[in-house]
């Protein structure tokens, strides 16, 4: 059993069921990417993996161990989370808030220690962003920023990663300057990264392991070769592509063709109308 996993995950908002009878394993050491369309629960379950949400029904086991019966500063020190749209006081400096991911390291009146200033330096060092220690949030570029949040993250000396579009809003650059970083971390470090993601030829390029959801369910999961179909994307999606192979990477890269056309009841438009109705 890997150390990260769900057995039976339902979670509901206000009562229906956005995630349902969900069991899913996060390989260790490796990336995996979420993909799936807007609202089909890949963040929900993202979220529910790091315990910001609490399932109805199911759990998430730690080490083999029930997340939701661990203590908090265990948890957090083992698994850091990054949100959407992470938000800091104002003026806080990039060194400031990289201390802020050594707090589940501390006593509630601790001083910095040496192995925290080590942390922090090493961090900052990693995320290529010790040139930019000194200056406050609201003075970087959108990815210079999310590289803070990543090195916060990296201070707080966890075995998982998870990151919640990481990507978003960024331009192409920045966001292959983030995802790159996020490899690199993973590869140099052995860090087990999870993360969701919309654009699905940076998904095939970045995973190791892919997990295509549907409608709450883990619709298929394996290497991006094994999953990365035109029939999975026109199932998931509703789109119809041609897969090719990626030049560079050598991964699958999808080329759009249209939206779904079909008459009568293909897979994509049934199960979208059975969920619509339910």
């Amino acid at each position: 059993m890997n150390k990260l996993a769900a057995e039976h995950l339902t979670v509901a908002y206000d009562s229906a069921p956005v995630i349902e009878d969900l069991s899913l394993s996060i390989p260790d050491g490796k990336i995996t990417i979420l993909i799936g369309s807007n609202g089909c629960g890949k963040s929900t379950i993202l979220r529910t993996l790091g315990r910001l949400l609490s399932p109805n029904a199911g759990h998430v086991y730690l080490d083999g161990k029930r997340i939701d019966r661990l203590p908090s500063k265990e948890v957090a020190k083992q698994m850091a989370i990054l949100p959407q749209s992470p938000s800091a006081p104002d003026g806080l400096t990039v060194k400031e808030l990289c201390y802020y991911g050594r707090n589940p390291h501390k006593g509630l009146f601790s001083r910095h220690t040496a192995e925290d200033m080590r942390m922090v330096e090493w961090a900052l060092k990693a995320t290529r962003m010790q040139e930019f220690a000194e200056r406050t949030l609201d003075q970087l570029s959108g990815g210079q920023r999310q590289r803070a949040w990543i090195a916060m993250a990296l201070a707080q000396e966890t075995d998982y990663l998870l990151l919640d579009e990481p990507t978003t809003y960024l331009d192409l650059a920045h966001q292959v300057e983030v995802l790159e970083l996020l490899r690199d971390l993973n590869r140099t470090f052995g860090r087990t990264i999870i993360m969701v993601l919309h654009d699905l030829n940076q998904a095939a390029r970045y995973a190791d392991h892919l997990v295509s959801v549907f409608q709450g369910k883990v619709y298929a999961q394996g290497a991006p070769k094994e999953v990365f179909t035109a029939e999975l994307i026109h199932n998931v999606f509703g789109l119809n592509v041609k897969v090719i192979e990626d030049p560079v990477e050598h991964t699958p890269m999808l080329v759009p063709v249209g939206l779904c056309q079909c008459e009568g009841n293909c897979y994509w438009k049934t199960h979208s109308a059975q969920k619509s109705t339910t």
